[in-house]
């Protein structure tokens, strides 16, 4: 997935600005993103693709990228949250991974604590095997499931995530008890492709653009893709399709830091209409294999309370959350 990332990013740098184009210049003009994750996983791909996009168009002159790794982004959270305070300059990405582990992970810190400015994104999770895999199709690996729900192992982000409540969703429709659901968290993309492609579990999940290259390479076999309707040109089913009344959609978004002023906010969200608006960020959805799931401003923030109590309920459905 690295490797993919890399690749992208030289060849989506390679497309040419149209002449004369440029976002309008942002009143703050340098960035700090953090991705509260390790590089080669989505919210690291997200807070490069900002920057990508924002410095090419000059709608900022320098954007920097860190990652805070540890307790699905609740570390990276709670930095945020003590060292950012009214400053407009700092940016954190997030998603629904974040939503879960706030949770799961008992947080002293959650999401109330910032400023929610947009969702950019929507990706579609993917179930995958190794190539070499016994399991050929979801029936296949859901009979595996429901004959001993333990040896079956599987990788994906972090613990209560999108990749966690996906799992655990699968694993209660193949009429196991979701709270046992053997799931290995890792906090790289990398990571959990790592130990499929050695053979240490026997599934992962993730969004579909970040193993579309081992896909399409043969090293692994999707299964289902997780969102309720088909991905354009890609011939995986969904799982609702194939009778499993299961839907997940990972989305990332973007905060800002506690206490900044109104006009700063609106500022900031100025900044990320034009990014969206942009032709180089539409170019780059595409070949990330990411749905355009803009909501900004109160709408997200509306948004927000709602998957919060969504999730919150998942997961105690679930076991994940006493």
């Amino acid at each position: 997935m690295t490797t993919r990332r890399v690749f992208l990013a030289a060849g989506i740098a390679a497309l040419s600005i149209s002449p004369g184009f440029a976002l309008a210049q942002s009143p703050i003009q340098e960035l700090k993103i953090m991705a509260p994750a390790g590089p080669g996983g989505g919210w690291d791909g997200a807070a490069r693709s900002i920057q990508q996009v924002l410095t090419e168009t000059k709608a900022v002159r320098s954007v920097q990228v860190n990652n805070v790794t540890g307790a699905g982004g609740t570390i990276g959270l709670a930095q945020f949250i003590n060292n950012a305070k009214g400053d407009p300059s700092q940016l954190m990405v997030n998603g629904i991974t974040m939503v879960g582990a706030i949770l799961t992970n008992k947080s002293p810190v959650n999401l109330d604590q910032v400023t929610p400015l947009a969702r950019l994104t929507g990706d579609p999770l993917v179930i995958v095997v190794p190539a070499e895999s016994p399991h050929k199709t979801v029936k296949d690996f859901v009979a595996a499931i429901k004959a001993d729900v333990a040896r079956v192992t599987w990788a994906g982000g972090s613990a209560g995530g999108a990749d966690h409540i996906l799992a655990a969703l699968v694993t209660k429709v193949a009429g196991a008890d979701a709270g046992k659901v053997n799931y290995v968290a890792f906090s790289g993309g990398g990571e959990a492709l790592a130990a499929m492609l050695g053979g240490r579990v026997t599934a992962g999940v993730s969004g579909y653009g970040e193993f579309e290259g081992q896909i399409k390479a043969g090293k692994l076999r999707a299964l289902a893709i997780s969102s309720g309707k088909r991905l354009e040109g890609v011939d995986v089913p969904t799982l609702k399709e194939l009778g499993y009344d299961v839907e997940v959609v990972n989305w990332r978004a973007v905060m800002a830091a506690p206490g900044i002023a109104a006009d700063q906010k609106a500022q900031l969200i100025k900044l990320f209409d034009g990014l969206v608006a942009s032709g180089e960020w539409k170019a780059l959805l595409k070949a990330r294999g990411w749905d355009d799931y803009y909501l900004a401003g109160e709408p997200f923030a509306a948004f927000l309370k709602e998957e919060q109590v969504r999730v919150g309920d998942i997961l105690r459905a679930i076991g994940l959350v006493k």
